[in-house]
């Protein structure tokens, strides 16, 4: 039986730090660890492209529901869902700053500031699992 090729294996020529043979490292200038997602679903490609996916559906969900908060417990939980979302899938700085703005107020002084950052963010994991997904 024939290995299935992971996320971590489709990206090999593009930079990802191993060579056939070698173990996958991360590269942390990636806004996705893909050796991670890789270990999470067991090597399963059809699983990490289906987890990429509710990745994309739900981080929206979550920026607008951060966007919308006017509580402090609706910002508290639109944060906390997406760093969990993003820890889930290995998007380490994404989960950092969801994390950074989990703690902050949600009329506080920098809220234009991170929300500006989360969307940035959420887009740089967005495209890289577009050019993942698309390899």
């Amino acid at each position: 039986m024939k290995p299935q090729a992971t996320a971590a294996t489709a990206v090999r020529g593009a930079g990802m730090g191993f060579h056939a043979g070698e173990t996958p490292r991360p590269d942390a200038r990636r806004p996705l660890d893909l050796v991670h997602l890789s270990k999470y679903t067991l090597g399963n490609r059809a699983l990490e492209i289906e987890l990429l996916g509710l990745f994309r559906a739900q981080a929206g969900i979550y920026i607008e529901r951060i966007e919308s908060a006017v509580t402090a417990i609706d910002w508290k939980n639109a944060t906390h869902s997406l760093k969990g979302s993003a820890k889930g899938l290995g998007a380490w700085p994404l989960a950092a700053l969801a994390e950074e703005a989990e703690w902050m107020a949600v009329d506080g002084e920098g809220r234009d500031d991170i929300l500006a950052r989360l969307r940035d963010a959420v887009a740089a994991v967005n495209s890289f699992i577009d050019s993942v997904v698309d390899a």
